[in-house]
């Protein structure tokens, strides 16, 4: 019979039948897996949100008295990070968090109008661009006040806010003089009218709503608590009873109408479905300003007049100071489903948070980029603990420094002949009350070694024309 005409094997038939269903199963299976997978290690989004001049004691969290119930939730859902430090005054704690390296590395150490980094500086925002992220500034700058020198030119591929420091809540200038028009849009200088908490605000909501598919890296930097403030009446409404004064309940008025800020960004998040693909980090830029801050008092024309209300009780020292109320903030990172609540107790610092998102977006520098900062990851999320670290700050001027080593503390003042050193076992006395300087000798000669090797680096990077 020829071979066509043979009879089936119904047999070998099934079990053709199985191989290929198996096969088609392993297809899918395989298919459902990549997907699974791309979508596990898809890279995160990147929020990073900084008030200025919030004081340690300005939220409800530690005590303040004007509510704050969205950053409380925040910290309540996520990490607090108890010992976060920053400089103690503004473009400093911008300029590490733009380059995972102190501050003084790039000779800034004030709050400056002036081009604060060298024009091939790999930034955060340009390193997160390498790996495919899109990026924007909305708030501000203050790492050059002139649109040359703005965050266009750093790595944003949208900026918008101040490019100088703090502005006047309606009219948007800074201060008065050469930087005063500062308010822009991609580096061109433009007039809006609105609050500026609420520009800042609804520019950063517009912004994520119109993401698609690319990971982003957003950073707002508020202006909200710096001077000159006054608050609109609707919020100056919403302020408690208990809270008296003008000055007082414009402040009180700042910080609600800020945390309800940082709600409505959260809230964007998670109406575009991208809030658990997305941390959050929110810090202050250095500590309040206070009563106790070289008299400071709110500007004369149009706003309320007195002394500063901010606080940083208990901890000693306010903006501009090493100690700890000029350099430790409240400080929240918050992941749904990635970061267990809880207090990390461990010092880090701003410089901490560029060498932290890199890994995360699988960034992988071609160079050196000669980092401070480590990467916080393995300590917040797998519960790794921290190797003995040294915290390095330094003031405006270089007038003071200080080292954080636990458990010790040093502070310098001046230098030359007048040079005075303070040592505090900041593990026993985080208020900096004790003075051991004198009966631990041994220990203040180590301390002051770890100091001059960790300066060392300074000055090594300064921007040049």
């Amino acid at each position: 019979m020829p071979q066509r005409f043979r009879p089936r094997n119904r047999s070998c038939e099934i079990v053709l039948e199985f191989i290929v269903s198996a096969l088609m199963r392993l297809v899918a299976f395989f298919f459902l897996t990549a997907s699974w997978l791309s979508a596990t290690v898809s890279k995160p989004n990147f929020v990073f949100i900084i008030a200025d001049d919030l004081g340690w004691a300005d939220v409800a969290f530690h005590g303040g008295k004007a509510p704050t119930p969205h950053l409380d939730k925040l910290a309540a859902d996520g990490v607090e990070l108890t010992r976060h430090y920053v400089a103690p005054v503004c473009s400093p704690t911008r300029t590490g968090l733009m380059t995972g390296r102190c501050w003084s590395r790039f000779g800034v150490t004030t709050p400056q109008n002036a081009r604060a980094l060298p024009w091939d500086t790999v930034t955060l925002p340009r390193a997160l661009k390498s790996a495919g992220y899109e990026t924007c500034l909305t708030g501000k700058w203050h790492l050059g006040s002139k649109p040359e020198c703005g965050p266009n030119h750093f790595g944003f591929d949208h900026s918008y806010g101040s490019l100088a420091g703090g502005v006047g809540p309606y009219d948007h200038h800074y201060k008065k003089g050469e930087f005063s028009e500062t308010w822009h849009r991609n580096e061109k200088l433009l007039t809006e009218t609105g609050h500026v908490t609420d520009l800042i605000t609804n520019e950063a909501c517009e912004w994520l709503s119109q993401r698609k598919d690319a990971p982003f890296f957003l950073y707002v930097p508020f202006t909200a608590v710096h001077l000159p403030i006054k608050e609109p009446v609707e919020w100056l409404a919403k302020v408690p009873a208990g809270i008296k004064g003008e000055v007082a309940r414009h402040y009180a008025a700042c910080v609600m109408h800020l945390d309800d800020a940082v709600g409505k960004i959260v809230a964007t998040l998670e109406k575009t479905g991208r809030r658990d693909n997305t941390l959050l980090v929110f810090t202050s830029d250095n500590g309040g300003s206070t009563a106790e801050n070289n008299g400071q008092t709110y500007p004369p024309d149009d706003y309320p007049a007195g002394p500063l209300p901010g606080s940083n009780k208990p901890l000693r020292g306010e903006k501009g100071s090493v100690y700890e109320g000029g350099t430790r903030v409240p400080s929240i990172a918050n992941w749904p489903g990635k970061l267990k609540p809880g207090q990390h107790a461990a010092p880090v610092q701003i410089i901490d948070w560029m060498p932290t998102f890199c890994a995360l977006a699988g960034v992988r520098p071609e160079k050196d980029l000669k980092w401070d900062g480590v990467n916080l990851w393995p300590q917040l999320a797998e519960g790794v603990v921290p190797s003995p670290r040294t915290i390095y700050t330094v003031a405006p001027g270089f007038k003071s420094r200080a080292l954080r080593h636990d458990p010790w503390k040093l502070v310098v003042h001046d230098s030359g002949e007048k040079t005075r050193h303070e040592l505090y076992d900041i593990l026993a006395d985080p208020n900096e009350t004790n003075n051991l300087a004198e009966q631990k000798p041994e220990a203040l000669a180590t301390m002051k070694e770890r100091l001059v090797e960790m300066a060392k680096a300074d000055n090594d990077a300064v921007a040049k024309d």
